[in-house]
């Protein structure tokens, strides 16, 4: 696995540790998130085949067009033999036939249980639980940490990126914001990381959909690093901002119980000696030269067939 996965596995588990430590501090019944800290994860988490899988979404939130169509989704699929951690992000634009619409419209439909059940049918593998936070908790926490550091990869420009509340703008051009990004090293305020992670339009090779995950990861990897630093961790003031803006900012399944456990599995894993990786499911869709079946939009669909897919997964996992 390249340095770079795992410094990603390791910005998401931090994620997850946060998450997990807002939960207890919410908690009306911390006992059991401690029964949970101090128990074997696996008799306290849903399984499958020893297994749990947990996705991770991104959402607008009340604020922004489309709030509740899932802007980014990531699976972390955990082996409770091996200890074992596996990353799986998904495109939003996969087309899921039995929605009829793309994958990221679950959430819109169905909230927390239809997503589950579309995500597990496009993978093949149980989804346990589902964790949602949105934009305006990103940003905050973002802006609670002290903004974060990048290193811009190529100068970019995206002429389109839209301005919330100004969708039926006139003329047009008001209902977009010029960004400019130039390469090399960048600071980030809360409201300028979610721009560069959200661009879509930018000119070049920037605005692909591969460029924009890439981005994407950066910003999360910068982000455990401020999380995980010592003028964080050792800030009562940063943590108490972090939680707060948690709070109003996100959505789990999880009971106490299984908090605990998480928060056990996570404490483990920040140890460095359990194995982790990423799996890449770009090179299994393709963009279908006719949108037509498609209610015209552009999607993703199989190269092959979905059972190639659930086979790829399967394969990978039990490695």
């Amino acid at each position: 696995m390249s340095k770079f996965n795992r410094f990603l596995l390791l910005a998401c588990a931090g994620l997850f540790l946060l998450v997990a430590f807002w939960q207890y501090y919410r908690g009306e019944q911390s006992g059991q998130v401690v029964t949970g800290i101090t128990q074997n994860p696996e008799g306290n988490l849903r399984t499958d085949a020893g297994r749990t899988n947990v996705v991770f979404l991104g959402v607008g939130g009340d604020s922004h067009p489309g709030g509740d169509l899932t802007d980014s989704m990531i699976i972390f699929s955990y082996s409770h033999a091996t200890r074992a951690l596996t990353l799986v992000p998904l495109p939003r634009d996969i087309w899921v036939p039995s929605l009829a619409a793309k994958i990221n419209t679950a959430y819109h439909y169905g909230g927390i249980p239809l997503t589950k059940s579309t995500t597990s049918e496009l993978v093949g593998l149980p989804i346990h639980y589902a964790v949602t936070l949105d934009f305006q908790g990103f940003e905050r926490m973002i802006d609670a940490v002290g903004g974060i550091d990048v290193e811009v990869k190529r100068t970019f420009d995206d002429y389109l990126y839209p301005i919330p509340g100004q969708e039926t703008a006139e003329p047009e051009s008001a209902r977009y914001e010029h960004l400019h990004f130039e390469s090399g090293p960048l600071h980030l305020d809360g409201a300028t990381a979610l721009k560069f992670a959200r661009s879509r339009h930018a000119v070049g090779e920037e605005g692909t959909d591969f460029a924009r995950s890439t981005r994407q990861e950066q910003v999360i990897v910068a982000f455990k690093n401020k999380l995980l630093s010592s003028s964080t961790l050792l800030s009562l003031s940063t943590l108490q901002s972090l939680f707060g803006n948690l709070q109003n900012s996100l959505v789990t399944d999880m009971n106490n119980l299984e908090i605990g456990a998480f928060i056990r599995i996570f404490l483990d894993y920040s140890k460095g000696d359990t194995p982790s990786r990423s799996l890449d499911l770009t090179g299994l869709f393709v963009s279908p030269k006719s949108t037509a079946p498609y209610s015209g939009q552009w999607v993703l669909i199989p190269k092959t067939s979905q059972g190639d897919i659930h086979t790829y997964v399967a394969k990978n996992l039990a490695q």
